[in-house]
């Protein structure tokens, strides 16, 4: 569907948008282009297909939930200026 400047300029006024007369003709272009995709897209014969509510509705396969790694806390708090309970001690900043 090839589009005019009279369709770009009426367009651009119902979508109350503001629309240079330098920009008319390269914003023609480009929407005559998404409408003729558009275009070729109704044109494919999409009987017979399930429709999907997403895309990604594929199955996502998942790894098992085991530990993988062994527990570093304490090796990895030995450095710490203050630990209490396992946790890092920091300065209040919020009172």
């Amino acid at each position: 569907m090839a589009l005019t400047t009279d369709d770009i300029k009426q367009i651009a006024h119902l979508a109350r948008i503001g629309v240079d007369e330098t920009t008319l003709e390269p914003l023609r272009a480009d929407l005559s282009t998404v409408l003729e995709l558009v275009e070729q897209l109704n044109a494919i014969d999409t009987n017979g297909v399930e429709p999907m509510a997403h895309p990604g509705n594929a199955e996502l396969r998942l790894r098992p939930d085991m530990v993988s790694e062994s527990d570093q806390r304490k090796t990895l708090q030995e450095p710490a200026p203050a630990v209490e309970q396992g946790y890092f001690l920091v300065p209040r900043v919020i009172e």
